[in-house]
């Protein structure tokens, strides 16, 4: 069985930063990729990052320069670091992850089959 568990969230001011971790457990190997999603209630879920097991990463427009993702494949953790924040990323974060190699360019929910069960970011002045 896999779990997948966030932390990290927290409330910051508009410029600060936070750094999410998705630690995951049940992985036969570290050849798996990771997503990071955002949800704000009464939208849909907006993909913001991802990394396969090459290392290559995706970024959302919205997030590019400001947000880098990676992954410690020895501890089995991946990370969020989140720079310059701002208002609009304030949302519920949540890490998931799929037993695959490689990631389409966009990747959806529906390319993942494990979730994280969320944390919080809030960024307000």
């Amino acid at each position: 069985q896999v779990l997948l568990a966030e932390s990290g969230g927290g409330s910051v001011q508009p410029g600060g930063s936070l750094r999410l971790s998705c630690a995951a457990w049940g992985f036969v190997s570290s050849f798996y990729c990771v997503g990071w999603f955002r949800h704000v209630p009464g939208k849909e879920r907006e993909g913001v990052a991802s990394i396969d097991t090459d290392g290559k990463t995706t970024y959302a427009d919205s997030v590019k320069g400001r947000f880098t993702v990676s992954k410690d494949n020895a501890k089995n953790i991946a990370y969020l670091q989140m720079n310059n924040l701002k208002p609009e990323d304030t949302a519920t974060y949540y890490c998931a992850a799929e037993a695959r190699y490689y990631l389409p360019p966009r990747p959806a929910p529906t390319d993942f089959e494990y979730w994280g069960q969320g944390t919080q970011v809030t960024v307000s002045s």
